[in-house]
Order: C-alpha cells, then sequence, then structure tokens
C-alpha cells in the first residue's frame, strides 16, 4: 500500500505543479514562490537537456521501467517499506515525466537548482535512488552477518 500512496501522491504533485506552470508562467520567466528561485522551461531531452527532441523515446522508456519495477515488486525478492518508498517515488517519478514525454513530447521544468532546472518527479526518482541505495546497502550488511 506505501508504494501505492507514495506513487499517487508524487504523480498528482507533480502534474497539478506542472499544470500550474504551464498555465500562468510564459517559458523562461523566473520568479521567486516562498524564497524559491523557479523557471519555466520545456525540455525535449532528458535530464541536463541531453539529446533534445526523443522525449516519446523516452517516454516509452519510462513505460518499460514501470513495468520493469511492477514485476521486481510482484516476484517478492524485495521487501519492506524502505523498498516500497523507494520503488513509489521511482515509479511516480517516471510515470510523472512520462505522461510529459508522451502527451506534450517535453517535460516541464522550473525548479532551479545546482546542475539545472528540474521538476517534482526528478526529484522524487532522486529521492528513490538514494532509498534503493541504503536499501542495497542494507541488504548487504544483513546477509554479510
Amino acid at each position: 500500500m506505501l508504494f501505492y500512496v507514495i506513487a499517487i501522491l508524487v504523480i498528482v504533485m507533480d502534474q497539478l505543479s506542472k499544470y500550474l506552470i504551464r498555465a500562468y508562467i510564459d517559458i523562461n520567466e523566473t520568479f521567486t514562490l516562498w524564497g524559491v528561485h523557479l523557471t519555466h522551461i520545456e525540455n525535449s531531452g532528458m535530464a541536463g537537456g541531453l539529446f533534445q527532441g526523443n522525449a516519446r523515446l523516452f517516454g516509452v522508456v519510462a513505460v518499460f521501467f514501470v513495468i520493469g519495477v511492477l514485476y521486481f515488486r510482484r516476484t517478492g525478492e524485495m521487501k519492506g517499506s524502505l523498498i516500497d518508498c523507494s520503488f513509489g517515488f521511482l515509479v511516480g517519478g517516471a510515470i510523472g515525466n512520462g505522461i510529459d514525454r508522451l502527451l506534450f513530447g517535453q517535460v516541464t521544468d522550473f525548479i532551479i537548482r545546482t546542475g539545472g532546472i528540474l521538476n517534482f518527479a526528478d526529484h522524487a526518482i532522486e529521492i528513490g535512488v538514494f532509498l534503493l541505495i541504503i536499501y542495497g546497502v542494507v541488504r548487504w550488511f544483513k546477509n554479510k552477518h
């Protein structure tokens, strides 16, 4: 259940924030909200603006990624709340950006951060990867003892 709750919350927050940015902020417009600097950009590539024009291809990759995660969850090899959280953030982020890529051919980014401009889905994916690494380390230590 934790997996689904996190994934759905990430998708809803991501899509709602992107809708509001697209509806009310012009492309390349910069503003500050609650001390956070934001700029509306549209990215038709992947992270860091690499491979521009391939958004739909990355959307298909996201679909296969989500199928893979669902498969791993079904096998039951990876269990526990930590991996459920990790997979929830990863799947929510992949679906959030996948929706943009498949429907619009580009992803709406707006959160300025060192290294680029991201969105909620990108941050969710980063959290999911971080939790996956922690899960791997914990599992390694448990198997070692």
